[in-house]
């Protein structure tokens, strides 16, 4: 690859990293019932990426220039970082496509040695790259915030030795856990959640393929929850299929275990306008009678509140209260204690609510 300044490229001239102990990336088959559709329906190309098609056009045209830097793709899972890259390496290396690429899950192998040893030894070699479009290879590293900070120093010093033969794409969830001395050597692009536009089109291809019967509600329900992470949206309508054949809205809510719009609007209504002991009391059963988890409700309450006209000041008061329930809630407290907490928030908001009203 013709190594010329650009913007887009990083700084320094080297980079380079692989190993031969790497996982190598094989196609899923398409055909079988037992496929997981988050692979089965995997973009194969860069046109097939619908989502982030600035940043898409952006990697498309430097690869077609032979100005490919260095990358780092970061964001929300689900959100086709991924698929951007081994779509770029099936471009540029067609039927040596297993030859060129070394995929490493960092979350899995995260040492220096790896470092030292796998990507030190591929990056090293010479590349046979017949019938490819470019000879330079390329190494994947995935979840790379999970590498050691030892291992993240380690691999700075092998992208800057190796450049001029391999090329390296970082994918990551928390920028901020890349050491800035990576980030500089990188081309940063982040990948937003995806908008549930694009999320329900892919979803209506999937369904025409499976020959789903997916009633309107239950595609809502599906973006829904998806919160603009395709992978989700996929593994819950996939999930949903095999315990109903008719998928609709309660199926979904059903099989995720989340409740429902209208059950969190019956409890948004009692944590208003009932007594403490009728709400604790209601709640509880619902909650029983649904198998639903308080950390959900405490969520879901949460959004709703957007939704309610009350005082800004309240509204921030409540929020802080219940981001505060949901924060004990992950650390395993008490159901029974946080609900009356719960309880105890809206009844502050009330009184607050009725004395803005006097």
């Amino acid at each position: 690859m013709a190594e010329t300044a650009s913007p887009m490229e990083i700084d320094g001239a080297d980079n380079r990293a692989k190993s031969n102990k790497g996982k190598n990336v094989i196609a899923v088959p398409t055909d079988g019932k037992a496929t997981p559709w988050v692979e089965k329906y995997r973009p194969q190309s860069l046109a097939d990426v619908a989502a982030h098609r600035d940043i898409v056009d952006t990697i498309d045209r430097l690869t077609n220039e032979n100005k490919l830097p260095h990358l780092l793709l970061y964001g929300p899972p689900g959100t086709g970082k991924t698929s951007t890259i081994l779509a770029v390496a099936r471009k540029l290396y067609g039927t040596q496509f297993h030859n060129m690429i070394l995929e490493l899950n960092a979350s899995d192998d995260r040492g220096i040695d790896v470092v030292r040893q796998q990507i030190q030894d591929f990056a090293s070699t010479q590349s046979f790259s017949f019938g490819a479009k470019s000879s330079v290879k390329l190494v994947l590293l995935d979840e790379a915030d999970a590498m050691t900070k030892d291992a993240q120093f380690a691999l700075r010093r092998v992208i800057e030795k190796y450049t001029k033969n391999t090329r390296f794409t970082l994918i990551c969830n928390h920028v901020n856990k890349i050491i800035p001395a990576l980030q500089s050597r990188c081309t940063r692009f982040r990948f937003a959640p995806l908008d549930a536009s694009h999320v329900m089109d892919r979803l209506k291809y999937v369904i025409e393929a499976e020959g789903l019967d997916v009633s309107e509600g239950g595609l809502a329900a599906l973006v829904r929850l998806s919160s603009g992470d395709m992978r989700k949206a996929l593994n819950i309508l996939q999930s949903t299929h095999m315990a109903s054949q008719h998928i609709t809205e309660e199926a979904v809510y059903l099989c995720t275990g989340n409740p429902m719009p209208k059950d969190i609007e019956q409890i948004s209504f009692w944590l208003l306008n009932e007594s403490f002991a009728t709400s604790y009391r209601c709640i509880s059963e619902m909650k029983m009678k649904k198998g639903l988890a308080l950390v959900d409700i405490v969520r879901e309450v949460t959004m709703f509140i957007f939704k309610i006209k009350m005082p800004s000041d309240v509204r921030v008061q409540l929020i802080n209260d219940l981001a505060d329930i949901e924060y004990r809630l992950s650390f395993g407290c008490n159901d029974k204690l946080q609900l009356g907490s719960l309880i105890a928030s809206f009844t502050r908001a009330r009184s607050a609510l009725v004395a803005a009203a006097k």
